[in-house]
């Protein structure tokens, strides 16, 4: 029964997640796109913060705290996102729902925990009109769909009473689509359209700390690690006549031109955390993000964008006022809180392109069961009006399921 439930929506979320467009980012336009993925619900509600292991919820983004798993754990997210789009001339909006990760954790035994995670790593979303200066030139549409995905197998080792280790073997595998129309609506318009197919291999190193200190409050340390990996697109280029009709646009002459593969070095990245608080009660928390400068675009003649390092700076935490309550379930609602400040690494006409944002969430805890219900939200800016670029300010609504028992154990009596 369980195998095939997981089964059933394992196949689902992959449908959906291949068929998604998980961003409406102008910037999701170079490199591999906008990097969608920023942890379980849970985290990101903290601003990101993930530096405890939580004994029934999943933290993706340590591995080191599947060690620290009591029970059973699968748990799945997704978010609607609107966007309003800024620029010295023009406004526009969107609106996107996508699924943001499906994680399954088990305790394999009092010092091992094992997880596998399939999500949504990056993702292109863009339609774009570029209208002409006057009547001789032609309008141009930019359109891109597609991303990269990642499926990734973890274990975790309780090193000692206070210490995890973990690791991540991570494969990422997706495609992207972009095209090009310049004349777009007239009889003989010229397409051109980019594909790149992409695969490869990755890892992420982890460690937890956790002690108690002499107020019964506890400390908590993390450090991540994610070295340089080589990511293989195979790209083609294709150009076309367009036509269009009442049923649809009829291609002609379409021809393929010769451009390169790549293998795009995706860039290591460190993270140190810590925080204290008391476990089940209140923790703060804060993290730093350290990312390499080494990307490159996806193709050669893309060059308005350069990259420089990339830089995350988030403070977050949670309160729960009674966890065990008898009397009121409000008590036992876990409220989130915490604010994100991110230098993303791209740079555009000069400028870097930053992402802040301030988020909150509740965890509600389901009646006569360790699982639990949880709602996030995220309200941040990414971009700018100045050097003729473009600001977007969105507002994330994020659900997501948790379900914890303790699963695979024999019964003594049927």
């Amino acid at each position: 029964m369980i195998k095939n439930f997981l089964v059933s929506v394992v196949l689902l979320f992959s449908v959906a997640v291949a068929a998604q467009t998980g961003t409406s980012s102008i910037y999701s336009f170079y490199g591999i796109g906008d990097i969608t993925f920023k942890g379980s619900l849970e985290n990101r509600s903290m601003g990101g913060v993930s530096v405890f292991s939580d004994s029934i919820h999943i933290n993706m983004q340590n591995p080191a705290s599947y060690a620290g798993l009591k029970l059973t754990s699968f748990t799945l997210g997704a978010t609607n996102s609107r966007t309003s789009f800024k620029t010295d001339e023009e406004t526009g909006k969107a609106n996107r729902n996508s699924l943001d990760y499906l994680a399954f954790a088990v305790p394999i035994s009092s010092k091992f925990g094992a997880g596998i995670t399939l999500m949504p790593y990056s993702s292109v979303g863009y339609n774009i009109m570029d209208p002409a200066d006057n009547a001789s030139d032609n309008d141009e549409v930019y359109k891109g769909t597609g991303g990269l995905n990642k499926v990734s197998f973890n274990l975790a080792y309780k090193l000692t009473s206070k210490i995890n280790i973990g690791i991540d073997v991570n494969y990422g595998f997706g495609e992207i689509t972009t095209t090009e129309i310049v004349g777009q609506g007239i009889q003989f318009a010229t397409r051109e359209k980019n594909i790149s197919n992409m695969s490869g291999l990755s890892a992420t190193a982890g460690m937890m700390f956790q002690s108690k200190l002499k107020n019964k409050m506890d400390v908590f340390a993390s450090l991540v690690y994610t070295p340089e990996s080589t990511l293989t697109l195979g790209n083609t280029r294709t150009l076309a006549i367009i036509i269009p009709t009442d049923e649809g646009d009829i291609v002609q002459n379409e021809r393929e031109i010769p451009v390169s593969n790549v293998d795009l070095k995706m860039p290591s990245k460190i993270a140190i955390g810590g925080g204290i608080g008391i476990v089940r009660k209140w923790l703060v928390g804060t993290e730093i993000t350290f990312g390499q400068s080494n990307f490159a675009n996806r193709f050669e003649d893309i060059q308005a964008a350069t990259y420089e390092n990339s830089q995350k700076y988030s403070v977050g935490g949670y309160f729960i006022p009674n966890w065990n309550s008898f009397t009121s379930y409000f008590e036992k609602i876990v409220y989130r809180g915490g604010l994100r400040y991110e230098k993303t690494g791209l740079v555009i006409n000069g400028k870097s392109i930053e992402d802040k944002a301030i988020t909150f969430g509740l965890g509600l805890p389901l009646r006569g069961t360790f699982s639990n219900i949880n709602f996030g939200a995220e309200l941040g800016r990414r971009g700018t009006r100045a050097n003729n670029l473009v600001e977007e300010n969105y507002s994330n609504f994020s659900i997501s399921l948790s379900l914890n028992d303790r699963w695979f154990v024999k019964r003594k009596y049927d």
